[in-house]
C-alpha cells in the first residue's frame, strides 16, 4: 500500500480542490469531504488503469507539512 501526500485548497466559490504532486490526478467537491473521497477514487482509478496497462506505479515522493511564519 503507497500513501501519496494530498494538497486541499478552498476555492472562491466555498467548494475545495485536491491534488496529489505525484501523479496526475485532481479532483473537487463542495466539501473537504467531497473532495477527500473523490481524489482517493481518483488515485484508485490511475493506479489501476496503470497496473492494467504494464506501466510502473510511481512511489510517493512528496512530503507534506506546515510552515508557520
Amino acid at each position: 500500500m503507497r500513501t501519496y501526500s494530498v494538497i486541499y485548497e478552498q476555492a472562491d466559490d466555498g467548494g475545495w480542490w485536491a491534488r496529489t504532486e505525484d501523479l496526475p490526478v485532481y479532483a473537487a467537491g463542495d466539501t473537504r469531504e467531497e473532495a477527500e473521497a473523490e481524489i482517493r477514487s481518483a488515485i484508485a482509478f490511475h493506479l489501476e488503469c496503470l497496473a492494467d496497462e504494464g506501466d510502473a506505479i510511481p512511489e510517493p515522493r512528496t512530503i507534506g507539512g506546515n510552515v508557520t511564519v
